[in-house]
């Protein structure tokens, strides 16, 4: 709209800031910021309402929507679609302030839009002419701070306390200081070096996981760094009558701004001045394809939806506009968005859960056992055998204990794994920005979708026109065209479609064919534009016409329209025809959109035979009707295109007139006459079907959530696989009360009501289930109960708010919920659920938020999706790998120097050595095993009984694998002291009273010794626990690691192997740690034993995995792990 049509100057607002500011009523110092009382009023009715121009009214609906309360729930779900929920936060521990409003109050509370523009200058002290002086902006600037969103809180200080005392962390540091205790000063006068050592290397397994865990911690993306690299550098700014050009973060609310083309709106900023093609492009922020046009005057009650506002963020993509900013950094939009996304403590990943489940069993088994330790020897063995553990030997064993039980090295090996199967996902175009995140999209049973651009390939085409019920495919228009007598109702059909159009060809590309050419304008468009194009040529049909009007399609209006006059005016172009009534000063509307808006304002309809106008009966209504219904059902998006001849007199005298959108909406566009149908399908991606059965296939059921009518979207979601029953549910089928089970019975009314509600439950697993907007609005808790039962479900017409619902409802139900999303009003939505996922050419905002990224084609989440159950079996696994030897086979030597007086036969040294460094090796190499096969053809964990650790892993680790290496590492030890003479019916029940004919010295080298042929045995009989344990049901040649062929091959486990024992060789042979460690080399004999008890464990495993395989239902394939 033209500044002469609006009436509108800047000089109207010309006064100083000091006229302005003296004005201000109580204010009699100059400078002072003028403090306006707001006044906003709320109403719910027509009449309240017209009670005040400036009162701001709005609906009793979900959304941010205004407007007065109307019972057609359908048209208000039109007017909310593109409103931008932010009433969403996701802070789990927030604090119950009931004096604190929520987001959309807030919003709601906004006036800027609806104050006159002078009243927005005097609200804060400014003048559009000069604009702040110096002492007002270093004022406010000190009042609501820089133009730039609040970095969330750091909190540096609990993360690093979380870093080092997180999961083992804590107990590590306890057992670390009672080691520096016992060295000293328990330990005087001859403290004990190995105890220091123990003390030094617990500090060093703090650090290292400290490390890994900061890394970890580290590695997750942030919303802030993509938020602020939305924002502008520079903006050019009037102050004190002076334009310049200041950073945007110094912009201050009262600040005059200039904006011109190409230039992105530093803060939200009312418009005071707009050159008459000034547009804007709101996606970023609505999601909104077609540019929206600014205006000076408000077009809408909702601060989100009005057009006289700049949202910081958006893009100026034509024309000039001068503006004042009404808000800054985090009161923006944009800011409050910032908030939702970054701010609140986040939930814990499924991962994190069943980490800190295994650290409590192992943490309370492990303190549990020290109790016990120090129990019995303050009761029984101080007394009954003095000297035998010593105060200081007391605090090792507590120490020795809790060391055995805790596997030091699993922090690492989670890590370790998760970074792995993050760089596999990203090899494959998969961008994991939480690696604990990881995990949980392979326990995601409910996944849903968008549909365009992720579902469909977002390039459309027309395949279908239509005038009145005679159907025709592109190729056939044309044909009708190129005949010499053409086809009238497809010749007007073709010039509606040129002109009526927001797209244009690249002028550098029309050379080229008519499906290569580049087009300027959304998908839409340049389906509709391709199509005109092919009929006839645009430009010629586009030359018969000059644009008087326009107003560009928005998914509020529906529509979109021209007002237009034929450039000479004593011709009659297309759409045109012979029987219209049309004088040469007269005006033609043209219009197209959605059929459910623009059929209300038809009365006529082109006749297909080439007659005059047919009357919109209700027969030919229907007729027109059933095309559009079929078209849908096929998945085709219908868009009806219209005419009217409008006379001169309706229109002349309103041109220059302030209120011409109204008066043609309301006046002019009304009375049009259908010129004909056009169906645009947007095709799925080839690869969509496979890879929504390949998710059915792994249990996870898939849902669509679109904005598109539920014709459409259930049409599209059959081409795609998403519903594949005959038969679709509705509102209509989901009860509004469930009956109480237990008193179905009591009556025969109650008794139905129950049947019916069984039906309803069976029709869930039979049917699908579509529902739209409207539908979602009206549901109950039992309703949703009932619906989120559906095997198949289609959502459509959905808000951002409704997105947002759809996800906590199923999560309410204990599903772990994937959701997509690529807009920035997704962020919310996105952060909400379990995963979220983003597509790589959505906006930086959700790209941040979500906490996958698809770089590639939607089908890749099928690799995401099996990687993530992939690193849960191999974490589970390299769980029963860690604790035979590092927990139970370690204990066992405490235990017996306690209960039964045997020497200690492994070390406190060798234990924490086999913890952290010869059992982390072959572990590490467990993370980059394969899958094994079946992994999606299972269906996904339930998260509440299958646990990371569990009793049937505890039950095979303890009982089996635990019990086998104790036994054979303690009777190879013992042997060897038994070949050494000493003999073990002398050291059974000693406690330290051995035979006097002993020789002490000797005794305590040969303990040494056979501490370390315990020590070998245990980490050589992890080979054959490491080929065992790789695979839960397929046998060794089945899943074979090492020929170069084979798809398990698994390169890593060797050289594992042989460096962990060669840092047992190492630990053992060289001097200094045998003065410190008090380790020693043991005979060659007792090297290659432990290689027999390695292939023992080997085959008898091998022999339990092949009777799971033989008898699946069979008590050792219940017990199986």
């Amino acid at each position: 709209m033209s500044m002469s049509e609006d009436d509108f100057s800047l000089r109207k607002f010309g006064a100083s800031h000091d006229d302005v500011e003296s004005s201000n009523t109580g204010s009699t110092r100059p400078g002072r910021t003028a403090d306006f009382p707001r006044s906003v009023t709320i109403q719910e009715d027509d009449a309240a309402g017209r009670a005040g121009s400036n009162a701001l009214r709005r609906q009793g609906s979900i959304g941010l929507t205004t407007g007065p309360q109307r019972g057609d729930t359908a048209s208000r779900v039109v007017a909310e679609f593109r409103t931008l929920s932010i009433d969403v936060t996701q802070t789990r521990e927030r604090p119950a302030e009931a004096a604190k409003k929520n987001a959309a109050q807030q919003l709601a509370e906004l006036d800027w839009h609806v104050l006159a523009a002078h009243d927005v200058l005097q609200r804060l002290s400014t003048s559009a002419t000069a604009g702040l002086d110096a002492e007002q902006v270093e004022r406010k600037l000190s009042q609501t701070g820089p133009n730039e969103m609040s970095p969330p809180p750091s909190n540096h200080l609990k993360k690093w306390f979380f870093y080092v005392f997180g999961g083992f962390g804590s107990i590590l540091f306890i057992a670390a200081i009672l080691c520096f205790i016992a060295w000293k000063p328990l330990g005087e006068p001859d403290p004990v070096a190995s105890n220091l050592a123990l003390a030094v290397i617990l500090v060093l397994v703090i650090l290292v996981q400290t490390g890994f865990n900061a890394w970890q911690d580290w590695s997750t993306g942030r919303v802030m760094s993509s938020i602020k690299g939305l924002l502008p550098a520079d903006v050019s700014v009037l102050r004190a009558g002076t334009r310049s050009t200041v950073e945007a973060r110094a912009l201050v609310p009262g600040d005059i701004v200039y904006l011109a083309l190409g230039n992105k709106v530093p803060a939200d900023v009312r418009f005071l001045d707009v050159s008459p093609d000034c547009r804007l492009d709101r996606a970023v922020l609505t999601g909104e394809s077609e540019p929206v046009a600014a205006t000076v005057d408000g077009t809408d009650a909702n601060f989100l939806e009005t057009k006289n506002i700049g949202l910081q963020g958006t893009l100026v993509v034509a024309g000039s506009a001068v503006g004042v900013v009404v808000q800054t950094g985090d009161g923006t939009i944009f800011g409050r968005i910032a908030k939702l996304s970054s701010g609140g403590a986040p939930g814990l990943t499924t991962l994190q859960k069943e980490i800190y489940h295994f650290v409590r069993i192992i943490v309370a088994c492990a303190l549990t056992l020290a109790f016990i330790v120090i129990i019995l020897w303050a009761a029984w063995l101080n007394k009954s055998h003095p000297g035998f553990i010593s105060h200081a030997a007391l605090v090792i064993d507590a120490v020795s204990v809790c060391v055995a039980f805790i596997p030091e090295g699993l922090p690492v090996c989670v890590t370790m794994s998760l970074a792995v199967v993050a760089h596999t996902l990203a090899r494959n175009k998969i961008l994991c920005k939480t690696l604990m995140t990881v995990e949980t999209l392979g326990a995601v049973n409910v996944l849903c979708s968008d549909k365009t651009g992720t579902l469909t390939e977002n390039k459309m085409a027309v395949t279908r026109a239509a005038v009145l019920d005679d159907e025709l495919t592109p190729l056939e228009a044309r044909d009708r065209l190129d005949k010499r007598t053409q086809h009238a109702g497809v010749l007007q059909l073709a010039a509606v479609a040129a002109v009526c159009n927001a797209a244009s060809f690249d002028d550098a590309t029309m050379d080229q064919p008519i499906g290569l050419r580049n087009v300027n304008g959304d998908a839409t468009d340049t389906a509709i534009l391709r199509f005109a194009e092919a009929l006839r040529p645009v430009k010629d049909a586009q030359s018969d016409w000059k644009v008087i009007f326009k107003l560009d399609f928005s998914s509020k209006t529906k529509f979109m329209l021209k007002l237009l006059q034929p450039v000479a005016l004593q011709s009659r172009p297309a759409p045109i025809s012979e029987h219209d009534d049309f004088a040469p000063d007269d005006y033609v509307l043209m219009c197209k959109g959605a059929p459910d808006v623009l059929l209300t304002r038809c009365t006529h309809i082109n006749d297909p035979a080439g007659g005059r106008a047919l009357p919109l009966s209700p027969d030919i209504k229907a007729r027109l009707t059933a095309v559009q219904e079929a078209w849908a059902a096929d998945g085709q998006r219908v868009l009806l295109v219209a005419k009217r001849i409008v006379s001169a007199s309706l229109v002349s005298e309103h041109l220059d007139a302030p209120g011409l959108v109204d008066h043609i909406n309301l006046h002019v566009n009304q009375g049009l006459t259908v010129v004909g149908l056009v169906g645009i399908v947007d095709p799925p991606r080839a690869d969509i079907p496979r890879t929504v059965a390949t998710m059915r296939a792994a249990g996870i059921r898939f849902f669509m959530v679109t904005g598109d009518f539920a014709t459409t979207a259930a049409a599209i979601a059959r081409q795609c696989g998403i519903v594949t029953t005959e038969r679709t549910d509705g509102l209509g089928q989901l009860l509004r009360e469930l009956p109480a089970w237990h008193d179905k019975a009591s009556d025969s009314a109650t008794h139905a009501v129950a049947v019916e509600a069984e039906e309803a439950a069976a029709a869930a697993d039979r049917n699908a289930l579509v529902l739209s907007g409207p539908d979602l609005m009206q549901m109950n808790d039992d309703q949703w109960a009932q619906a989120c039962a559906y095997r198949e479900i289609v959502f459509a017409r959905t808000t951002p708010e409704q997105k947002l619902r759809i996800v906590k409802e199923f999560q309410k139900r204990a599903c772990v919920v994937g959701m997509t999303g690529d807009g920035v009003n997704d962020a919310p939505s996105l952060k909400a659920a379990d995963v979220g996922i983003a597509m790589g050419g959505g906006s930086d905002v959700a790209k941040e938020a979500a906490d996958l990224v698809l770089l590639d084609t939607f089908s890749s989440v099928v690799v995401a999706v099996e990687y993530g159950r992939l690193v849960f079996d191999n974490l589970k696994k390299t769980c029963l790998y860690l604790l035979p030897a590092g927990s139970f086979s370690e204990l066992m030597p405490i235990l017996l120097n306690v209960l039964l007086g045997l020497p200690q036969i492994l070390s406190n040294i060798q234990m924490i050595l086999i913890c952290i460094v010869t059992d982390v090796l072959p572990a590490i190499s467990m993370c980059f095993e394969k899958p094994e096969a079946g992994l999606l053809t299972r269906p996904p964990r339930d998260v509440r009984r299958d646990k990371l650790v569990d009793w049937k892993l505890l039950l095979h680790a303890y009982g089996f694998l635990g019990v086998i290496e104790a036994l054979c590492a303690n009777a190879l030890a013992f042997w060897y002291l038994q070949r050494e003479g000493f003999a073990f019916k002398n050291l059974v029940l000693a406690y330290g009273g051995l035979p006097d004919y002993y020789d002490a010295d000797a005794y305590a080298e040969a303990v040494n010794r056979a501490q370390s042929v315990y020590f070998f045995a245990l980490i050589i009989m992890q080979w054959g626990n490491l080929l065992a344990t790789r695979t839960r049901r397929l046998n060794l040649f089945q899943h074979n690691p090492f020929p170069r062929s084979s798809p398990a091959r698994n390169w890593w486990i060797p050289p594992a192997l042989v460096a962990a024992l060669a840092f047992c060789y190492f630990i053992s042979y060289v001097p200094w740690f045998q003065r410190v460690f008090l380790t020693r080399g043991v005979k060659v004999e007792f090297m290659f034993i432990p290689f027999t008890f390695a292939l023992a464990i080997l085959l008898l495993d091998e022999a339990r995995k092949y009777v799971v395989r033989a008898r699946p239902k069979g008590f050792i394939a219940k017990i199986a792990w």
